[in-house]
């Protein structure tokens, strides 16, 4: 049975010719975001919303902060989500199967090698894990065929657990395990053949069959004497038995024991007949009760090691590939179904949450006529996830905005009022790309986009991390930096950039880094107090323009009637600069002071 390695999280990429057949299968390329940027943008605090579990936090946060450009993965891990989402009584059960399947694999005794010497109450132990694993498969096989899934993963996954539930080899192993089990749980006698010397004594036992009831002490003494009286010459001609059974040597090397095995096929078991493995053995040479006893406890617990060594060889195949990579799918359902609740409790508490649509860069720039035109991102009524998850008590109405990314406005200049919103919303841009990439529903009404391959920060950095550089130079190191390793397929989120410095010099630095952007055709936004900055776009762009035709727009937070609105649009910048808002706040304009 050939099975390929199911992940719910990380698909293979399928390259296939003209005709539809795959010619080869590839890995998708991930990059990382840095800790500056998964601080920055709130993933520590959302992930720490999800589980109380260390573990489960870890998992979910490496998969959030690798991206992968492919459109195929987060169009994939989007399906795989919405069924999970759409079938709480799927996750429900699934999880239920998966942790016993995951207990089996920890503290089972499956996988441990057994010797000869081991008891029978270990081996039947064995037998039942061995069974408890085969209900697990048949469980999961269960589940996934009666749901109506619709994602490719988890079709896979029904796929791929629907071929080990039908393969023959796994039914021939069922009815093995239950035929055994009920064979071992009946065991109540066993009959012994002895051979005699020319002195009449017993120099040898051996195992003729094993019974599904107990002998009575009148009915051995009754049987015996009808053996001895009631043949003619009374005693049996030859050692024919007329039940089907074999001899094996009892000290058989491992050799010979794993031949005799082999021989004997298919086990044949039955309430009344052999169980298939017999054996011979000298008798003990003292002659008490305990010395008989430890010598049929050998017996027994040696046709049982036989027999589960059997039954192992067989299963083997279906344990280490089936249940090793399903319970490997554990930590990918526990991410799917954690981001479940939470959707699910955001949505309790009012706040809006939608599946994004992921759109394949070929999809946008299909030629350079329509070049002008390709839109790289388009959201509609999107907010910041961590504001609202901070809120989540009280139900606050949390203001929505609007931003597109195109060749017109693939940069933007955000200003606006101080508190006004400009951090909270350059955020929550960087947080639709990060859950929209894992598969997970974003807080807004829309969201259409060509994923990013790494999303970069620059916020102000700490006071004890520019010591050596001083805050300028620490700034500028950063931001070359981060601009060597963007490419025209990131996302940079700049906060309050070269602000450390006089306006003049953070001015001029600033510019030439819009500049630098505008021809990496990078998608940006770049929050900042500099409204001089922003006022002089058209002069950035036209001489950007002589090198590329992706252009930056000066967005702003609007104010109505002096009151934030925490609303953004394009627009020229409104005011001088932040300060003047400060100023008017705290009463130290011209006319505040002199009045």
């Amino acid at each position: 049975m050939n099975t390929e390695k199911i992940s719910l999280i990380y698909p293979k990429i399928k390259i296939r010719n003209e005709s539809g057949e795959v010619i080869r299968v590839t890995e998708p390329g991930y990059k990382t975001l840095n800790e500056e940027t998964i601080h920055n943008l709130g993933l520590d605090a959302i992930v720490q919303s999800l589980s109380p579990i260390e573990a489960e936090r870890a998992f979910i946060m490496r998969v959030l902060s690798h991206t992968t450009l492919d459109p195929y993965v987060a169009g994939y891990r989007a399906d795989v989500f919405e069924d999970i989402l759409n079938f709480p009584s799927l996750r429900e059960d699934m999880m239920k199967i998966l942790d016993k399947i995951n207990f089996l694999k920890s503290y089972g005794t499956f996988k441990k090698e057994y010797e000869e010497s081991a008891s029978a109450f270990e081996l039947i132990h064995r037998l039942e894990e061995i069974n408890d694993y085969i209900i697990c498969v048949e469980a999961i096989h269960n589940c996934l065929i009666g749901t109506d899934i619709k994602s490719e993963g988890l079709n896979n996954l029904r796929e791929y657990v629907d071929k080990v539930y039908n393969d023959n080899a796994f039914s021939e192993l069922k009815e093995d395990i239950k035929s055994l089990k009920g064979s071992t749980s009946e065991l109540k006698s066993i009959t012994l053949g002895i051979n005699l010397n020319e002195r009449f004594e017993a120099e040898s036992i051996g195992v003729i069959s094993i019974n599904n009831k107990k002998f009575s002490k009148s009915g051995v003494i009754g049987n015996f004497s009808d053996a001895i009286t009631a043949r003619k010459g009374g005693v049996k001609d030859g050692n024919e038995w007329d039940e089907d059974y074999r001899f094996q040597p009892f000290k058989a090397s491992a050799v010979d024991i794993a031949a005799s095995v082999e021989s004997l096929g298919r086990f044949k078991i039955a309430s009344s007949s052999p169980i298939g493995l017999l054996t011979m053995a000298a008798i003990p040479q003292a002659d008490s009760t305990v010395d008989v006893t430890r010598y049929m406890d050998r017996i027994v617990n040696h046709m049982l090691y036989i027999t589960v060594k059997k039954l192992k060889s067989v299963l083997n195949k279906y344990v280490n590939v089936t249940i090793t990579d399903i319970t490997d799918l554990i930590p990918e359902f526990v991410y799917y179904i954690r981001f479940a609740e939470y959707v699910e409790k955001m949505k309790a508490a009012g706040y809006k949450l939608k599946k994004a649509r992921v759109v394949a860069g070929d999809d946008v720039k299909s030629s350079e006529a329509d070049k002008k035109d390709r839109i790289y991102t388009r959201a509609q009524g999107v907010y910041n996830i961590l504001l609202a998850q901070s809120h989540i008590a009280d139900r606050i109405d949390i203001v929505k905005n609007d931003l597109d990314f195109d060749t017109e406005h693939l940069v933007y200049v955000l200003t606006g009022a101080n508190r006004g919103g400009k951090t909270t919303i350059t955020v929550a841009i960087g947080q639709l790309f990060v859950l929209a990439q894992g598969g997970i529903y974003i807080p807004g009404d829309y969201f259409e986009y060509t994923p990013v391959d790494c999303i970069y920060t620059h916020f102000p950095a700490d006071e004890d991390k520019t010591m050596d550089l001083g805050r300028l130079g620490e700034e500028c190191k950063r931001f070359k930096e981060l601009y060597s390793d963007a490419g025209p397929n990131s996302l940079i989120l700049l906060n309050e950039t070269f602000s450390t410095t006089s306006f003049e010099e953070g001015y001029y630095i600033a510019r030439d880094a819009i500049r630098a952007l505008l021809k990496k055709e990078t998608r940006t936004i770049y929050n900042t107090h500099m409204h001089k900055l922003a006022r002089d776009i058209d002069e950035i762009n036209n001489e950007a323009s002589k090198e590329n035709e992706a252009k930056a727009q000066s967005l702003i937070v609007k104010t109505d009637g002096g009151e934030r609105s925490f609303k953004i649009a394009v627009a020229p910048p409104e005011g001088m600069s932040y300060a003047e808002d400060i100023a008017k706040k705290y009463g130290v304009t011209y006319e505040m002071l002199t009045e």
